[in-house]
């Protein structure tokens, strides 16, 4: 995960535009397959574990509540 990724002109443009302090930028099936590229500090990246696990319940629940 150290230096660019396939996504990262993506990535700059995503922290650019938003401003924001870090950004994780995850392609599916994109013109470079898939891929990710992240950019921020390392207290950021450190937290990137536990937003996901969020993200991923949070996906879950939509899709069994779609379901019922």
């Amino acid at each position: 995960m150290n230096g660019p990724g396939k996504y990262d002109d993506v990535c700059t443009m995503v922290r650019e535009r938003t401003e924001a302090r870090a950004v994780l930028v995850v392609v599916i099936d994109g013109k470079l397959g898939n891929g990710f590229s992240f950019q921020g500090d390392p207290l950021s990246l450190a937290s990137v574990p536990e937003i996901l696990e969020d993200v991923a319940g949070r996906i879950r629940e939509d899709r069994a509540a779609k379901s019922t």
